[in-house]
């Protein structure tokens, strides 16, 4: 372990301030942070405690919607009857997700921020690009069965682990952000996570420094909205693929649709020409297949994950219909 120091802020002006410094990182439930600093993936030399500080609480806002603290765990969003009504795919992401004690101890913007879980990333030995820039990808020509099929690059093909994000990708969320210049911005939680491209030490498009203080849901969407995970175990095991998925549906036509794949990509993967194909769509086999397709078509899968295209294509094609015809 590498000498750091420590400190623990009760607001989030003297967080912004601590975080400032060369070599900070934010810790709140620590559940992967804390894991990669025993491994010496993750070098800090500065911790900012930031446990104490008021992001705990959902609330009501006033178009219906739901702000979620940073701090709130993933258990008690789950758990939350607002979120279990009306954005029921959202607890079956973050149920799907861990196991019930990590769930307990992991907040949402750490769920958000979690790094992928790549075993060459995990792995200081071997060449990993993440971990540092130049040095090579080892799944590239190694063991890539986990790894991304869609917006990959050949500095990377790491996928992101979250559930939770799947589902607030579908659900069109919103991430409040405080700068360390004390301002509050807003962005949409597609535009939060990026593609590797020639940078996949970079996760996100926040700057250092920058807190997640809150996430916003809109209110919630027309139809049935669910999510599914297709993983090798029941449980605490991360999506080989998985998809969110909202229709709405009636008299014979598809009149909206939302989808999300996670275990795919390096951020939450969005296919937007499939959710248009699908809306006024007939609400039949032939319409959900097609989406299906379009949805993979520009998958570049690798020698291990090839049997990723078409599990994803049946997930996808089976889930739409399920929720078209009220399942």
């Amino acid at each position: 372990m590498r000498a750091f120091t420590y400190e623990r802020p009760d607001n989030v002006a003297a967080a912004m301030q601590a975080a400032s410094q060369p070599g900070a990182s934010f810790i709140a439930g620590g559940t992967n942070l804390l894991d990669l600093m025993k491994i010496d993936v993750e070098q800090p030399t500065h911790l900012v405690d930031i446990s104490r500080l008021p992001l705990r609480e959902v609330a009501e806002t006033a178009d219906g919607g739901l702000r979620i603290g940073a701090l709130v765990s993933n258990t008690d969003l789950a758990a939350d009857q607002r979120v279990r009504q009306r954005y029921p795919m959202l607890a079956m992401a973050l149920l799907n997700g861990a196991s019930g004690q990590l769930r307990n101890q992991a907040t949402t913007a750490g769920n958000l921020l979690q790094r992928t879980r790549c075993p060459y990333f995990y792995d200081v030995a071997m060449p990993c690009n993440k971990r540092q820039p130049g040095s090579g990808c080892s799944a590239l020509a190694g063991f890539n069965r986990m790894h991304a099929i869609l917006g990959a690059s050949q500095a990377c093909i790491a996928v992101h682990p979250s559930d939770m994000a799947v589902a607030m990708a579908a659900l069109h969320a919103e991430i409040e952000v405080q700068t360390p210049a004390g301002r509050s911005r807003k962005m949409p939680i597609a535009e939060l996570h990026r593609l590797p491209g020639q940078n996949p030490e970079r996760d996100t498009t926040l700057a250092h420094g920058e807190l997640i203080t809150a996430v916003l849901l809109p209110p919630p969407p027309a139809g049935r909205q669910t999510y599914r995970k297709v993983r090798d175990r029941a449980s605490y095991a991360f999506a080989l693929v998985s998809v969110a998925a909202i229709v709405d549906a009636g008299g014979g036509k598809i009149r909206d649709a939302r989808l999300a794949l996670g275990g795919v990509a390096h951020k939450p993967w969005v296919p937007t020409d499939a959710e248009r194909e699908l809306v006024g769509a007939s609400a039949e086999a032939s319409s959900y297949e097609a989406a299906a397709r379009t949805a993979l078509r520009e998958a570049r899968p690798h020698p291990y994950n090839e049997f990723k295209v078409p599990l994803a294509e049946r997930l996808v094609a089976h889930t739409l219909g399920e929720l078209a015809t009220g399942g």
